[in-house]
């Protein structure tokens, strides 16, 4: 038997990598395809290894037991507390992936950016469920590296949102953020603000994203107003934690999986302290997604999501990039899942022969309109 020539391995580099991913396109494509997916693919706990007090390396190994996602992958992530100092990212990641049919390795990607867009991408999916669809006051804590795509994620599903506050601990680093997003452009009508108060900036946040190194309660939860949406981003450890236990007393806590009750600072910290239990988590992501759980239940509700992050979440968004590396050209954008259950079918037809796309209101059948006046359906 002739031998076959494995595929070339490519790393795609940041510049890549931004020129192929927005926010809204993630999300979208996270919401797609966690639900079907996310059960075929294992996700072992993170190896997290402490460096130095300021330092600690990562581990997010994941493989894929469907046909139709026929991947495994690793993330690498080096963490270094002190870089802001230096001026430079916090967090430093790269990620491999390989054909999980034949092993063969297909890409490593810069993880660093892909890591900023997914996490972003995550929280600004679950405020899709558990934030006002009216929120018009969007508060970020923290000035880093994940702090502009944490704002213009939650802006590509917060239409609504009319006045952005920057807080950072250092208030020249949160005039700088609002001053490159001012110049970046793109974000009509929308009034960018440092906040030199971040007590102030909460009492009337609409949604509060943060994203820090803290080990100290920055959100007060006394402060949150009545149907405010909480998004804790920052914390991994149990000695993190960026929202005291009034917070999370006061709000209906979500989580983007099961790892966060044992990662988070302000979640095993409520559990040791018996502000709350286990058990009174509300949900997970994937359940606010396939409606198992009920997200948003009132105006006046608090709601509360905290993420740590997931290899899953990895592997589906490398998955994306890959994919467009691959097929940069060819397919019309076009990804068909059936809505939230199985058999997940996925159909690309040739950029020239798409005319237009319908699906019925069950999302059961596809009909495109093709060359010629023809017309293919079909039933998933």
């Amino acid at each position: 038997m002739a031998a076959v020539n494995p595929p070339s391995t490519v790393f795609i580099s940041t510049a890549t990598l931004h020129s192929l991913v927005t926010h809204k396109s993630l999300i979208s494509h996270l919401e797609s395809t966690l639900p079907p997916l996310s059960t075929a693919i294992q996700s072992p706990l993170r190896h997290a290894h402490q460096i130095t007090p300021n330092s600690s390396f990562l581990l997010m190994p994941s493989w894929s037991t469907s046909p139709l996602l026929p991947y495994i992958g690793t993330k690498l992530v080096t963490h270094n507390s002190g870089n802001s100092a230096l001026n430079l990212p916090g967090v430093h990641a790269i990620f491999v992936l390989f054909n999980s049919v034949t092993g063969q390795p297909l890409a490593s990607m810069d993880a660093t950016a892909l890591t900023l867009y997914r996490t972003a991408c995550v929280s600004a999916l679950a405020s899709s469920y558990l934030s006002r669809e009216d929120a018009e006051i969007l508060v970020m804590v923290g000035g880093g590296a994940l702090a502009p795509h944490l704002i213009k994620a939650h802006l590509a599903v917060r239409s609504n949102v009319k006045r952005v506050l920057v807080w950072n601990r250092t208030v020249e680093k949160a005039r700088d953020l609002v001053d490159r997003l001012r110049e970046g452009g793109g974000f009509e009508g929308v009034r960018f603000e440092a906040s030199k108060c971040l007590e102030a900036a909460v009492r009337i946040g609409d949604v509060i994203c943060c994203a820090t190194n803290s080990e100290v309660a920055l959100v007060k939860g006394a402060e949150l107003k009545a149907g405010a949406h909480l998004d804790l981003v920052g914390s991994f450890t149990p000695s993190m934690r960026e929202c005291d236990d009034e917070a999370v007393r006061r709000g209906r806590v979500f989580v983007d999986n099961e790892a966060a009750a044992v990662e988070a600072g302000e979640l095993v910290g409520a559990f040791e302290r018996g502000v709350m239990r286990k058990d009174e988590i509300a949900g997970e992501l994937v359940e606010l997604i396939k409606r198992e759980k009920v997200g948003r239940r009132s105006e006046e509700e608090i709601t509360v999501f905290k993420s740590v992050g997931s290899a899953v979440v990895d592997l589906l968004s490398a998955q994306m990039v890959y994919e467009k590396v691959q097929k940069p050209e060819t397919s019309c954008g076009f990804s068909f899942l059936v809505r939230h259950r199985q058999p997940v079918t996925s159909v690309a037809l040739s950029k020239d022969d798409c005319r237009g796309f319908s699906d019925s209101k069950d999302g059961t059948v596809v009909h495109w309109d093709v060359d010629g006046g023809k017309s293919v359906s079909l039933a998933l």
